[in-house]
């Protein structure tokens, strides 16, 4: 149990920045091209869904922590993909809603068993997100803007949470989330394998430039 609590401190801690790399690079690039804005919003539909599931049913915070600043970063990824897109008045329109749905989401009138479907919909939104991702990166032909330290962390962290889930939740579901989650986030991480010699469109016309 130390070592799971230890353990659970030090994902979260890591949480912090894990996604920044991919936000930097997203905003240095100007471009938001190999990155599935679908994917992205599945990933923070499941992100949501542990957050408030956790919350429910009093798990301590070293047990889910990361989910809360990982949903941060995921918000400020999906905005900064429609606003890279030309769609910015959009992107703050779907904050605005998404802040709206999680407050209804905590409040007392949102029956339990809701909650518990939600956090059951983890699994396939985990699933589909991860392979839209998969997809648009082998039709690509490359990962794009996908952040090399940030895939390699998501997946690291994924794997450490099936540990400690089992150790301070002792909840079924909350373990088989992340085991899914470990084995998409893998794929995606094999994908960076694959074609890391591979550049962009986008990465090239920058390489053109500077010479």
């Amino acid at each position: 149990m130390l070592i799971s609590k230890l353990l659970g401190i030090g994902i979260i801690l890591g949480s912090v920045m894990v996604k920044v790399p991919q936000i930097v690079k997203l905003v240095r690039s100007g471009t938001a091209e190999g990155l599935s804005f679908q994917s992205v919003l599945l990933e923070l539909l499941a992100l949501s869904g542990t957050m408030v599931y956790s919350i429910t049913h009093g798990f301590p915070f070293s047990s889910w922590g990361e989910v809360l600043f990982l949903m941060i970063q995921t918000l400020i990824i999906s905005f900064l993909i429609q606003h890279l897109r030309g769609r910015t008045a959009l992107g703050a329109l779907a904050l605005a809603v998404y802040f709206a749905l999680i407050a209804i989401l905590l409040s007392p009138v949102i029956p339990m068993v809701v909650v518990t479907l939600l956090q059951a919909a983890n699994v396939p939104a985990i699933i589909i997100s991860r392979l839209l991702q998969a997809a648009t990166n082998y039709r690509s032909g490359h990962t794009g803007q996908l952040s090399a330290v940030t895939v390699t962390l998501l997946f690291l962290g994924s794997l450490a949470r099936i540990f400690t889930s089992v150790q301070e939740t002792g909840d079924p579901l909350m373990s088989l989330t992340y085991v899914v989650s470990s084995a998409c986030n893998g794929l995606i991480f094999a994908q960076l394998l694959y074609y890391w010699n591979v550049s962009s469109a986008a990465d090239k016309k920058r390489k053109k430039k500077r010479h």
